[in-house]
């Protein structure tokens, strides 16, 4: 599992969704847009869907989990 706090696009605060990885300045979780994804949404459709998310902070957020990824598999 990827450790988000080292991710500027994504937040958690215990006071908003219980503290479940969001997206800055939004409700919507990381766990919402990668579930969408599974299911065959483009990142296009889900920045249309969800208009408080950013196209840069979804860009950035799937850069981070390759990256994290990346790192995993080097080990």
């Amino acid at each position: 599992m990827a450790d988000w706090t080292k991710c500027s696009a994504v937040e958690s605060d215990p006071e908003k969704m219980g503290g479940v990885w969001v997206f800055v300045g939004t409700r919507v979780s990381i766990a919402t847009l990668f579930n969408h994804l599974k299911a065959g949404a483009t990142v296009h459709e889900f920045v249309e869907w969800f208009p408080g998310v950013e196209l840069s902070q979804v860009e950035q957020v799937l850069q981070y989990e390759i990256d994290s990824l990346a790192v995993k598999i080097k080990v």
